[in-house]
C-alpha cells in the first residue's frame, strides 16, 4: 500500500505503463478483465481510490487528496510518465493529475468522464444513496445493479457482474450488505463532481470516450468543448453505443483506443 492506496497490478513485471482510475463507488479490480483479457502486453496499476475498496477510508475525501496519493504511487514506480485511463469520477481525477503533475502523465483516455456536473443532479444522486445505502441480501443488490448501467454489462458478459458482487459486496455491522466503500466519502465525492473543469497542458494527447446511451450525459458538451479548445489536435472524441460502464460493456473497443495511445 502506497500513501494509503491499495493497488492491483496486471501484466508484465515492469514499471507501469497504464494507470487505471475507477469511478465513484468502484474499485481497482474493475480493470482486471480489460487488462488481462484485452491488454495483456501492458503493465497496469489499478488502485482503489481513497474511501473505496481496501484503500484508506480516512478523510479528506477530495480530488486533490486522490491526486496526491496517485502521484506518490507513480513516483514510487520511478516517476516515468504513464497513460492515465479514468472512468467517470476517475476521469475528473485523471484530468486533475495531468494538470498538477504533467510530468507523470503521457496521455489521457477518459471513459465517460464525470466533470463539472449539475449540482442539483448530484444532490439527487447523493440523497438517493443516503436514503438506501445497503441491501437485505445479494438478490436485491443484484437487482439494483441490473436496473442501472450494469444491466447492459450483465447481458453481454454475465460473469462480470458476478465478479463485481463477489469482490465488492460485503457484510455490514448492521447485518445487511453493502458495497465496500465509505458512504461519507461518497457523499463528499458527489459534490466534487460539480467542480470546474481542470485543463491539462496543451501537449497532453487526450481521447474522450462518450457513452451515447447515458441520459443525461456525463461527458457534457461543455467539457468536450473546453478540452478541444485547450488541446486542439491533441484531443479526440470517440462516441460508443453503450451505457456508462464503458470498459465493461465494450472492452475490445476500449482496449483499441488505449493501445492506440501506446503504439
Amino acid at each position: 500500500m502506497t500513501n494509503g492506496l491499495h493497488t492491483y497490478r496486471y501484466g508484465p513485471s515492469r514499471p507501469a505503463q497504464i494507470l487505471g482510475v475507477h469511478g465513484l463507488t468502484g474499485h481497482g479490480r474493475r480493470w482486471e478483465t480489460l487488462s488481462e483479457g484485452y491488454l495483456p502486453e501492458f503493465s497496469v496499476l489499478a488502485p482503489d481510490l481513497i474511501g473505496h475498496g481496501r484503500s484508506t477510508w480516512s478523510a479528506p475525501w477530495t480530488v486533490e487528496a486522490n491526486v496526491a496519493a496517485l502521484a506518490a504511487l507513480l513516483d514510487a514506480e520511478g516517476g516515468a510518465p504513464v497513460l492515465v485511463v479514468g472512468h467517470s469520477f476517475g476521469g475528473a481525477v485523471a484530468l486533475a493529475l495531468a494538470t498538477a503533475r504533467p510530468d507523470l502523465v503521457s496521455g489521457l483516455v477518459l471513459l465517460d468522464p464525470a466533470v463539472a456536473l449539475d449540482g442539483a443532479w448530484m444532490a439527487e444522486i447523493a440523497d438517493a444513496m443516503l436514503a438506501s445505502p445497503d441491501y437485505p441480501d445479494r438478490e436485491e443488490a443484484t437487482a439494483d445493479k441490473l436496473s442501472g448501467s450494469w444491466g447492459e454489462v450483465a447481458a453481454r458478459y454475465p460473469d462480470e457482474l458476478t465478479r463485481e458482487l463477489d469482490e465488492h459486496l460485503i457484510a455490514l455491522p448492521n447485518g445487511r450488505l453493502g458495497w465496500r466503500i465509505s458512504i461519507p466519502a461518497a457523499m463528499s465525492y458527489w459534490s466534487e463532481l460539480t467542480r470546474p473543469i481542470p485543463l491539462p497542458p496543451s501537449t497532453t494527447p487526450t481521447t474522450l470516450i462518450r457513452a451515447t446511451r447515458t441520459t443525461p450525459p456525463y461527458a457534457t458538451d461543455e467539457l468536450i468543448g473546453a478540452l478541444r479548445g485547450a488541446l486542439g489536435e491533441r484531443f479526440t472524441l470517440v462516441e460508443l453505443d453503450c451505457d456508462h460502464m464503458v470498459a465493461q460493456a465494450l472492452p475490445a473497443e476500449t482496449a483499441a483506443v488505449i493501445r492506440g495511445h501506446l503504439a
